[in-house]
């Protein structure tokens, strides 16, 4: 057997446990976490009085306008320096959740508002509250518009934990680089690890494919009642 092929039938048992239990679930809460800050950042912005949608607006200029790896390096390196020390998996955490939410909020106000005025006049007329309104009408048919931009969001993110190696989380990359550091073999391991990132992006586009298909059946109004 080929000796690059022998390396990579034994880095990889290593570096799907690191996918398994760091990458995946850490791409996971973040994107759940991330898309409920951004629907909550995206009321904010339309809904809420003028100063607190300036914060609302203030954060997600913030966190799109600063890259992605200086925004954890501030969480995991540079809190400390104020007295706040994370775990590194609580930092990178909290710094995706962050970085999701200001960009997922962008595509939850657009899509909220691409719903027609009339169908808040039509909620309205039958006697729902603005509260009724929204989660009965407004975002199950926003919901068929926002899935194709947020699952490239979270394709994108889980493809972006790789960056949680640099503050020492043990996720896939991390994993990667030391048996590099044993082996001296960085062109073999870090093609295998790019070939079980492209698997991953390619599993999730299927399953992206498939619920838009399914939203495209149902019109859109999956999970509402009248």
């Amino acid at each position: 057997m080929p000796y690059w092929l022998q390396l990579m039938i034994d880095s990889i048992g290593p570096l799907l446990w690191a996918a398994l239990w760091f990458t995946i679930p850490l791409a996971i809460l973040s994107f759940i976490f991330g898309i409920t800050l951004g629907l909550a950042t995206a009321l904010v912005r339309l809904f809420a009085p003028w100063p607190v949608a300036a914060a609302a607006r203030f954060y997600v200029w913030i966190f799109r306008g600063t890259p992605l790896l200086v925004q954890l390096f501030l969480i995991f390196y540079g809190l400390p320096s104020a007295g706040i020390v994370l775990d590194a998996f609580v930092a990178a955490l909290i710094g995706f959740t962050l970085n999701v939410g200001a960009y997922s909020s962008e595509i939850l106000r657009a899509v909220i508002t691409s719903v027609p005025k009339g169908q808040w006049e039509a909620a309205y007329s039958i006697g729902m509250t603005w509260r009724q309104a929204m989660t009965r009408t407004v975002l199950p048919q926003a919901a068929r518009i926002a899935v194709p931009p947020l699952s490239n969001t979270f394709i994108a993110l889980v493809k972006d934990t790789s960056l949680a190696a640099v503050i020492t989380v043990p996720e896939m990359f991390q994993a990667t680089q030391r048996i590099v550091a044993t082996t001296y073999e960085p062109l073999i391991l870090y093609i295998e690890a790019a070939l079980i990132y492209l698997v991953l992006s390619s599993v999730l586009s299927q399953l992206q494919n498939w619920l838009e298909e399914r939203l495209n059946r149902s019109g859109g109004y999956v999970g509402a009642r009248a």
